[in-house]
């Protein structure tokens, strides 16, 4: 969440950025988060007026009873016991402004970087570049929900029994691509310095909260209710949330984390020829990559992770492009997005695979994770993730980029991981 000396010292910039986003009633909201802060202090400097008060009189208590002065001592006692009922009030008062204005603050999306450009949907993204050629297919080019069906390798309507709608069952060579993936996935990872881990696939509201899905994606989430824990809808909740309330020296930043997991989204409200097949699922596998940097270094470490999914999908032989999407677009808790969209060649349209952000100080106010430098002073971290990368589309890329009259080429780099070259 943005910091409110922040919001109090920079208000225009703030609220320019919120209107880049087409935030509403933007100004309205600002104005409450400052009059609730005035509030939370005007409330605790009167406590403290009074808890010197009272200290004072403690001091004086002990005086007057050695002075033989018990009356007036009485007097004094009675006096401190006022103070400590207007210490109470005044603390539960500063207990409710503090929670007020900590949920007010979930409800304030992050600021833009000053290179986002203003928008209002996605067809305001800006191309920042594109990379390799678009396949000439055969005449008999299929998609890849007619490829699955002729190959056997995905089977929805097994998943819709087993499960419903969005859960896939992978058969076959459709499971071994699968597994190919996320381990060339993770391979590459570790040979750019990231560690892996093996995080949970359920995490609690703290960590919801910690991250910015709740309360911002409450609905798109599964949530067991029995025990209100919710199912992640990417690694990026889990990892990131294994820095929460720490503080790192700063010489062991950037931190660098790759965890494979499966991912669970709702997707409520999502219909239609563009969500057919593989192209929208409620259950996928992921990587995801996650970095803790120095915030002099994020805007450096986003654009090394930009280049490293790119580099995935060169050496997977898919023709890319990336977007800088814009205000309107961006995600509720990044401050610039990047996003890498790979060509299907059968659907003749660009199908987003990855999202490369940096929420800067946003997810790290609100996890309390902190580095202490040389000079012995905390401050926030940054933070950063991306997807590296989401498997379905790439799956459905492959397969509908490389069909033949005579099967499914395999890209080059996975024949090792697969045993076997063509589908």
């Amino acid at each position: 969440m943005l910091l409110t000396n922040h919001i109090r010292d920079n208000f225009e910039a703030v609220l320019a950025g919120l209107n880049k986003r087409n935030f509403p009633n933007a100004e309205s909201l600002l104005n409450q988060v400052i009059q609730l802060d005035d509030q939370r202090k005007s409330s605790q400097t009167q406590r403290d007026q009074i808890q010197a008060e009272s200290n004072a009189i403690s001091k004086q208590i002990g005086m007057l009873m050695k002075e033989g002065k018990r009356e007036e001592a009485e007097k004094a006692k009675a006096r401190t016991a006022e103070i400590k009922a207007q210490i109470k009030e005044l603390d539960d008062e500063n207990s409710r402004a503090e929670e007020d204005l900590k949920t007010l603050l979930y409800t304030i999306p992050n600021i833009p970087h000053s290179s986002v450009p203003s928008g209002k949907s996605a067809e305001d993204n800006e191309v920042v570049l594109e990379h390799g050629e678009i396949p000439n297919l055969y005449d008999g080019k299929q998609p890849h929900w007619e490829l699955i069906k002729k190959y056997d390798i995905i089977d929805f309507d097994l998943g819709v029994k087993i499960t419903g709608a969005g859960f896939p069952v992978y058969k076959g060579k459709g499971a071994r691509l699968q597994r190919a993936l996320i381990n060339f996935f993770l391979d590459e990872a570790l040979k750019a310095g990231f560690m892996e881990v093996q995080p949970p696939i359920l995490v609690n509201e703290d960590s919801g909260y910690g991250t910015g899905q709740l309360p911002d994606k409450e609905g798109q989430m599964y949530h067991a209710t029995a025990d209100n824990l919710y199912l992640i809808p990417t690694a990026e909740v889990p990892i990131t949330n294994l820095y929460r309330d720490v503080i790192v020296a700063e010489d062991q930043l950037p931190i660098k984390n790759v965890g494979y997991t499966p991912c669970f989204r709702r997707e409520a409200g999502s219909w239609g020829a563009h969500v057919r097949g593989l192209n929208r699922l409620h259950q996928f596998d992921k990587v995801e990559i996650v970095q803790i940097t120095h915030p002099d270094k994020s805007y450096e470490a986003l654009e090394d992770m930009s280049s490293y999914v790119q580099g995935l999908l060169q050496k997977l032989e898919l023709p890319y492009r990336v977007l800088r999407l814009c205000g309107g677009d961006m995600g509720f808790t990044s401050a610039l997005t990047y996003d890498m969209e790979v060509y299907s060649a059968a659907q003749e349209r660009w199908l987003e695979v990855s999202s490369v952000s940096n929420f800067e100080t946003y997810q790290t106010n609100r996890l309390k994770l902190r580095f202490k430098g040389e000079d012995k002073k905390t401050q926030l971290a940054h933070s950063l993730n991306g997807s590296a990368l989401a498997l379905p589309r790439i799956v459905a890329a492959i397969l509908e980029n490389n069909q033949t009259e005579e099967g499914i080429k395999m890209p080059k780099v996975l024949h090792s991981y697969l045993g076997f070259e063509m589908i």
